[in-house]
């Protein structure tokens, strides 16, 4: 059984900041692309980011583009999505999961798509 944790949620002011992390004890995440998700009307979960386990390459839902950036360190096992420019839209549970594949191929049309591990979310809450 794999074990991701999420960590890094809280409350925050419009317009503020909030680092999300992303670890596993029980599983290397270099290997896998990792994708952020939260809920979203009409969807089970929009992917927010996803980056690649090979070159590090990104991909970002136009909601979050230019706000959002998602990293790794390899060393500490943990990706991170750094939230800037915060809105109260943006409060959601946010979920990692980990797909067994080397780029963010169709994260786009198809978030979903391979991603098999999950962890259990943090409460991100956006509000004055």
């Amino acid at each position: 059984q794999v074990h991701l944790v999420e960590s890094g949620g809280g409350l925050v002011q419009p317009g503020g900041s909030l680092r999300l992390s992303c670890a596993a004890s029980d599983l290397s995440l270099h290997y896998y692309v990792i994708g952020w998700f939260r809920p979203a009307p009409g969807k089970e979960r929009e992917g927010v980011s996803c980056i690649s386990s090979t070159d590090g390459s990104t991909t970002y839902a136009d909601s979050v583009k230019g706000r959002f950036t998602t990293s790794r360190d390899n060393a500490k096992n943990t990706v991170y999505l750094q939230m800037n420019a915060l809105k109260p839209e943006d409060t959601a549970v946010y979920y990692c999961a980990t797909r067994p594949s080397y780029y963010c191929s169709n994260f786009g049309p198809y978030p979903l798509s391979g991603f098999d591990y999950w962890g259990q979310g943090t409460l991100v809450t956006v509000s004055s």
